[in-house]
């Protein structure tokens, strides 16, 4: 028994395993052949997976629990001794008639792994004499060490399984994709991310981003103080712009990133397209909107005609929203311009509502809006109070658009704590569908006209809440349920350089 168990601790090759297990099991009860049955966990099935001497035929038997000699002793989860096969109404001489093997006895013992029916082992005819009670203690003193191996043996092969399909993963992913240990020491590192980093074989994951510079930096990633995304940039020989993200593992990092180069390009394209055409119209706009109040005031001392009167009142309505618009993208692409800098500084969050509900005045009287808010001169944040002031702006302004009942209710609370602040702005509108809450955060993203009954916007509110909110380390969460209204909630962390 000794010998048995160094062999059997020695093979971690599953194929091998089995077939040392099989030749042991005839070597430690005196057989002249021995057979492993193993158990199909999907259909509950018994099917050789190697026979001494009994031929290929074998392999392709399979037995159901309960069936023959094999499948009582999985039943029973108890070893038998059978001296005279003959005259056992279990046994079934199918194999003995496929091979030309002769079984005259058997000893029988199921295979355990923790309480678990992995499979049943056979020995075959005792050369001398007949099987016994010593015997069958032996057999079952073997078969747990053999359940022992087995069950090691397939754990290994599963991990190297695990481990080839990691590697191959690894190895064919267009996007570059770095495994580190909980020190950041490198353990896998693909081909992508050596091509796109230009690291060749790093160490530790700051050495794969030599040249780089990260946003943000990379230790205040690692410490959980700043958003797992990350852009890395590099101004020579040319511009290369990398994306991706640092997750926590148990054991580790794992960072996944990919060339962002020409995105980048794409956006910058369109930031400056955008900002370009949003200051070449302000200059029009504001004569426009100016000449247009100059005729309204002029009309007051000499009433026109209906139509002259209808004519200067629509292009001074038009001409403010469009004003509006104006100014929306030039908020939202200065907010996007990476290069932009924001200054941080203590306020009273009821002034920052005050404000925003100060500038809507005029659009709340107009729409027959309510406002329900208690103000609470107590609660304060750090934070950009010009962005956070907007912010509750389009929100309130997105409750009035989105709600075609004739007088409109809105809510807003504000509730702090030591980790968080938390500004909810809750409407009673027709609400946001559900495949549309994720995509309301999307540039020029609006929900259906034909569901929400309106036109007015350019799609802009909300991703210009997101990027704000998360611009001061926050998170956004919107809750909407049809005909019942919407309710979002900007949650802001109430210590800076930390994020939610």
């Amino acid at each position: 028994m000794l010998e048995v168990g160094r062999l059997l601790s020695s093979k971690l090759n599953i194929d091998e395993l089995l077939k040392t297990v099989l030749a042991l099991s005839a070597r430690v009860v005196d057989a002249q052949s021995a057979s492993l049955l193993l158990l199909d966990e999907k259909t509950q099935e018994l099917y050789f997976d190697v026979a001494l001497g009994l031929g290929e035929q074998a392999s392709r038997l399979r037995l159901n629990i309960g069936q023959g000699i094999a499948g009582s002793v999985a039943r029973d989860l108890k070893g038998i001794i059978i001296n005279d096969t003959r005259a056992d109404p279990r046994w079934s001489a199918q194999v003995d008639a496929q091979s030309g093997f002769v079984t005259r006895s058997i000893l029988a013992v199921p295979l355990m792994i923790k309480g678990r029916l992995i499979g049943v082992v056979e020995a075959l005819n005792k050369n001398n004499g007949a099987f016994d009670a010593r015997d069958l203690k032996t057999f079952e003193a073997f078969a747990s060490q053999a359940s022992v191996a087995i069950d090691n043996a397939r754990l290994f092969s599963s991990l190297k399984e695990e481990k080839l399909r990691l590697d191959t993963i690894f190895t064919e992913m267009a996007d570059g994709a770095i495994l580190t240990d909980g020190s950041g020491r490198i353990l896998l590192i693909n081909q992508a991310a050596r091509k796109l980093t230009g690291a060749g074989d790093p160490e530790n994951l700051a050495d794969a981003f030599t040249g780089l510079n990260l946003t943000p930096d990379l230790p205040q990633i690692l410490a959980g103080v700043a958003s797992p995304d990350f852009v890395a940039v590099r101004e020579q020989p040319k511009k290369l712009v990398l994306g991706g993200k640092i997750n926590r593992l148990p054991l580790g990092w794992l960072c996944v990133f990919r060339d962002d180069t020409e995105k980048w390009q794409k956006e910058n394209v369109k930031r400056t397209f955008l900002a370009l055409i949003s200051h070449k119209l302000k200059t029009p706009l504001a004569a426009i909107t100016g000449f247009a109040e100059v005729l309204l005031s002029e009309f007051s001392d000499t009433p026109p005609s209906p139509i002259a009167l209808k004519a200067a009142e629509s292009i001074a309505v038009q001409g403010r929203k469009l004003a509006g618009l104006v100014e929306k993208l030039l908020c939202y692409t200065t907010l996007e311009n990476p290069e932009s800098t924001v200054q941080f500084v203590p306020c009273a969050v009821n002034d920052i509502i005050q404000e925003a509900l100060k500038d809507l005045g005029a659009r709340l009287a107009e729409a027959r809006a309510s406002i329900d808010y208690q103000p609470d001169g107590k609660i304060t944040v750090i934070c950009n109070k010009e962005q956070l002031r907007d912010a509750v702006k389009n929100l309130v302004e997105n409750s009035i658009k989105f709600d075609t009942k004739p007088e409109k209710k809105i809510a807003i609370t504000v509730e702090g704590s030591p980790d968080q602040i938390a500004i909810k702005v809750q409407d009673t509108g027709r609400g946001i569908p559900p495949e549309d809450q994720d995509k309301v955060f999307s540039q020029f993203h609006q929900v259906e006209t034909f569901f929400t009954g309106q036109v007015e916007g350019c799609g802009l509110g909300l991703p210009f809440v997101k990027k704000v909110v998360e611009g001061h380390g926050g998170k956004v969460e919107l809750s909407s349920q049809i005909d019942k209204g919407t309710t979002v909630v900007l949650r802001l962390p109430a210590r800076p350089g930390t994020r939610l």
